[in-house]
């Protein structure tokens, strides 16, 4: 087995490990704009290539921060930033990160009304989008009622134009903040209610990235990192932001509008000289069950592969090493954490396993008490947050303290996920806690499907659950209960698809419709979700 340079030791880096945040911080003064003229972002769409030096990039986030700031942008405020994987997403984030501005990514894949709930539910004083997605952002500008400023990369009737912006201004190459004062903004769904907004200091995401980029994905100088995520994801962060820049190594991304296309895929990673992949297990599995004959030893640059977002199966890993030669190292976290689970390179794989805690966490397996379980029972994966809260976790959730406080269950972060550590310290993924569907790494909250089902008229109610799907690990699952003047029918059904495709992202909409008489409930009148859950499961109660 190759030795992972930069932990060769687990235990002993481990036990060894120390990372302590500094007053102030800025990741582009401290990390990024150092690394120098080694390429920072290598951009294709098949047709370009395009290249960017450390200094490139440098200057133009520089000139981009001086143009923000004359538009109004000021430290503390925040912006939604919703681009695709175009190189002014680098450019902007590392530009609001020299203003200590506050980003708000989000993907391009939100519906007005996506984009309505974020501008009301915070100050937004910006949105920075791309001509197509505009006539979305300015009907939900039109609904909240807010005054934020408009700012299109490229070419929008009363927007700002972001290029010009840019090339009339000069530079500012930013300043540093307190570790500890918010630097990006996460919205994450959960069971109940709209999305909730995960801050992340200076701190927890932008210099605790060291952790993923240097430990997980095993990066050094002159790697080149793919990784699939959309950027308006916190696992862009993960891995085509910080985590890589950390590690001085270029970010490879492949830019092409439509779905994942397995082939085309396997056709980038045998043209580049890309050496570490990250993807979600719906692209491994789609891959291995489309074109496991294309996976060959030796035809490309891979040193290894990563997979996050939600559990892959043992069998796709068991295969991916048959055919390559190299085991996918699943690794866990979430979008509150950076990775705090992993398999490394430098430890037998389990295929399976969530791997071992990353060097700088307490994670451990614990029940209802807040004790630590016994190898092999069952309990919610929590990270130790006393004597000291780790760097890597997130401040609070925005304007909801309640919540904040729901993840603390004594001196540990309680993740919502279940777990159980074997007698080695693997930890082995059970199930989630609540009921959020993850498919194809996206998190779903059941509860903003069901409320958009609702509102068709043919629906008298409805529960949303997880339904297990040989290639995305989950999709979304409806059972609908129809008013006494409709019937069941295929028809029915794809209209009701359709019907929530057009009002939130395309990406929630239930690929599985059960019509029901009625809805399994409580005494109190509360639908039984687990037990929905657990029948499409095939487990009993």
């Amino acid at each position: 087995m190759e030795i992972q340079p930069n932990m060769k030791d687990y235990k002993n880096e481990y036990r060894s490990f120390s990372l302590d945040a500094p007053e102030r911080f800025s990741f582009p003064l401290d990390v990024f704009d150092k690394w120098g003229e080694r390429t920072a972002l290598f951009w294709t769409d098949g047709a370009v290539e395009i290249k960017y030096t450390f200094t490139q990039l440098k200057t133009l986030s520089s000139k981009g921060s001086a143009a923000l700031g004359k538009i109004g942008i000021k430290t503390g405020h925040k912006v939604l930033v919703m681009l695709p994987a175009v190189p002014e997403w680098w450019e902007l984030m590392l530009a609001l990160m020299r203003l200590n501005a506050i980003a708000i990514p989000a993907t391009t894949l939100l519906k007005s009304k996506d984009i309505e709930y974020r501008l009301s539910a915070t100050d937004v004083k910006a949105v920075i989008a791309m001509d197509e997605a505009a006539p979305m952002v300015e009907e939900a500008i039109n609904a909240s009622s807010s005054n934020a400023i408009l700012i299109a990369v490229g070419e929008r009737q009363g927007w700002l134009n972001y290029r010009e912006e840019r090339e009339r201004a000069d530079a500012f190459e930013g300043e540093r903040d307190f570790s500890n004062e918010p630097a990006l903004i996460y919205f994450t769904s959960g069971t109940t209610g709209q999305p909730k907004m995960v801050v992340h200091t200076h701190a927890s995401y932008p210099l605790a990235h060291l952790l993923t980029g240097r430990y997980w994905l095993d990066l050094r100088p002159g790697d080149m990192h793919w990784n699939l995520s959309d950027t308006g994801w916190a696992k862009a962060a993960w891995s085509s932001l910080f985590g890589p820049w950390h590690m001085g190594a270029t970010i490879f991304s492949f830019y092409r509008k439509g779905k994942f296309d397995p082939s085309m895929t396997l056709e980038v990673m045998q043209k580049y000289p890309i050496t570490t992949f990250c993807g979600p297990p719906t692209a491994y599995r789609m891959i291995v069950k489309e074109h496991a004959f294309s996976l060959r030893r030796g035809i490309w640059s891979m040193r290894h592969f990563v997979a996050a977002g939600e559990p892959l199966n043992s069998e796709i890993i068991e295969i991916w090493k048959d055919r390559t030669g190299m085991y996918i190292l699943d690794g866990y976290g979430q979008t509150e954490t950076v990775n705090v689970l992993a398999n490394f390179r430098c430890l037998p794989v389990r295929p399976g396993s969530m791997g071992m805690p990353v060097p700088g966490f307490e994670v451990d397996v614990i029940d209802e008490n807040g004790e630590t379980n016994s190898a092999g029972t069952e309990g919610d994966i929590a990270i130790r947050t006393k004597p000291e809260r780790p760097m890597g976790l997130f401040k609070e959730y925005l304007g909801n303290p309640g919540a904040t406080a729901d993840t603390v269950r004594k001196d540990w972060y309680i993740t919502g996920d279940r777990a159980f550590r074997d007698e080695d310290g693997y930890f082995w993924f059970v199930g989630r806690a609540d009921d959020v569907i993850l498919t194809s790494g996206y998190r779903i909250g059941p509860f903003e499907i069901e409320s958009i089902l609702i509102e068709h008229p043919a629906v008298k109610e409805t529960a949303v659950v997880a339904s297990p799907d040989e290639v995305r690990g989950e999709v979304v699952k409806a059972f609908v209960v129809l008013t006494r003047d409709h019937d069941p029918s295929e028809a029915l059904m794809k209209e009701l698809q359709e019907f929530v495709k057009q009002r939130t992202a395309p990406y929630k909409y239930p690929r599985k419709i059960e019509f029901v008489d009625d809805l399994p409930k409580t005494v109190s009148g509360k639908i039984k979700r687990k037990e929905l859950k657990m029948r499409e499961f095939g487990k009993s109660q």
